[in-house]
């Protein structure tokens, strides 16, 4: 058992990489309070927990009736942090660029937590060691990411405000990248499966 575990962990660790989104989770919630952010952190685990679990459990069948690809998932997730990039970009005031509120459940909680990538790899991971260890190990993963998110706060006394600004909107080219890249391999994906049909 400990064994299927650790070798259904690793993929998922990989693809969720809970310690590279820390500066990009950082950039989305510079400026907001620390419990505002507490809350932020547990609605971002509760939204990934909800969507894992339910995509492991239903996700091949809700895929199959709605006619939805992963490539489709990847492409509209890019499309939302493209979104969010260009408003952190533009807008001095993060609170009025996206509500706290919102900020849990998009985009952290999906598609950064649990994006196209994990949801893929939890698939091949229900495939190799049952659905019961694929849970386990997307909830470990979710849970270590939102340990990660909890010392964000270090990092911002350690830049103070002017850092924590600059390096805010470094980040937010650094989103926008990362949505592009996810645009553009969803539709790699979508053009590699139609020659692959014709």
């Amino acid at each position: 058992m400990g064994k299927e575990f650790l070798l259904a962990f690793i993929p998922i660790f990989v693809a969720v990489d809970a310690v590279g989104l820390l500066p990009i989770f950082t950039g989305l919630t510079q400026g907001i309070s620390r419990p505002t952010r507490n809350k932020i952190i547990y609605q971002s685990m509760i939204t990934a927990v909800c969507l894992a679990i339910g995509f492991i459990l239903m996700g091949r069948l809700v895929f199959k009736f709605l006619g939805i690809t992963v490539a489709d998932f990847m492409i509209a997730g890019g499309a939302i942090l493209f979104c969010i990039a260009i408003m952190d970009l533009l807008v001095q005031n993060k609170q009025e660029r996206l509500p706290p509120e919102e900020l849990g459940a998009v985009p952290i909680g999906t598609p950064l937590i649990i994006g196209p990538a994990v949801l893929t790899t939890s698939l091949i991971t229900v495939d190799q060691h049952g659905t019961f260890i694929a849970a386990c190990a997307v909830l470990a993963n979710i849970l270590l990411a939102g340990i990660v998110f909890t010392f964000t706060g270090g990092l911002i006394r350690v830049l103070g405000k002017a850092g924590a600004n600059a390096l805010s909107k470094v980040l937010s080219l650094f989103l926008a990248a990362i949505a592009v890249m996810m645009v553009r391999r969803g539709v790699l994906q979508i053009i590699a499966a139609h020659f692959a049909a014709g």
